[in-house]
């Protein structure tokens, strides 16, 4: 049955980023929240890949790991601590997209980054992020590049956000570390994992 989007109160929200800084702090007192398979897509454009994640936000920071299941139809990814406990399941599904927490409260929106600055209290730029971590800029927007000596992409500009590109994988020619910043908000990730699927 479809909701309506949750409107977090200020309150709420703010109560869900201590919950969440908390978490990832101490590694413990999170319900697992296992990653399920997205649906799936059209051949050439599916992914799944794991690693490491650090955010800045504000006078906040948190670390951990990340597992994200890409789709054309589809995202199916998950944060989780250090320790591997579920801290946030995000589900998109064509236009909408839903944010589950440890402890199992769910929230729908349409949009991503507005979601989980709701909910986490930092953006997250899933629309453009599965073009990103493939080195090269997101369709339908406008970009500035700059390439290194190889000709990879070693910084992008594009939907507001600044994509440094610090390393990529001698065998895959993909990014292995990336610096995304986009006003008070710095997300570094390292990709330790990587599977192209058909």
């Amino acid at each position: 049955m479809w909701r309506s989007p949750v409107v977090v109160p200020r309150f709420e929200a703010f109560v869900m980023r201590y919950a969440f800084f908390l978490s990832c702090l101490l590694f413990a007192g999170c319900a697992a929240i296992e990653p399920q398979p997205a649906p799936l897509g059209g051949a050439g454009d599916s992914f799944f890949l794991s690693g490491r994640v650090a955010v800045k936000y504000g006078d906040e920071a948190v670390s951990g790991k990340i597992s994200w299941q890409h789709e054309p139809a589809g995202d199916d990814l998950l944060l989780s601590t250090p320790l591997g406990q579920g801290v946030a399941r995000i589900v998109r599904r064509d236009a909408m997209v839903s944010l589950t927490t440890s402890d199992q409260k769910v929230y729908r929106a349409s949009d991503v980054e507005g979601l989980t600055e709701q909910v986490l209290g930092w953006r997250l730029p899933l629309a453009g992020l599965h073009d990103w971590v493939r080195g090269r800029a997101a369709a339908g927007a406008p970009a500035q590049i700059r390439a290194d000596d190889s000709q990879r992409l070693s910084e992008l500009r594009q939907s507001g956000w600044l994509v440094e590109f610090l390393d990529y994988d001698a065998a895959s020619g993909l990014p292995a570390r990336m610096r995304l910043s986009r006003e008070e908000v710095e997300i570094r990730l390292v990709i330790d994992n990587w599977r192209s699927e058909p």
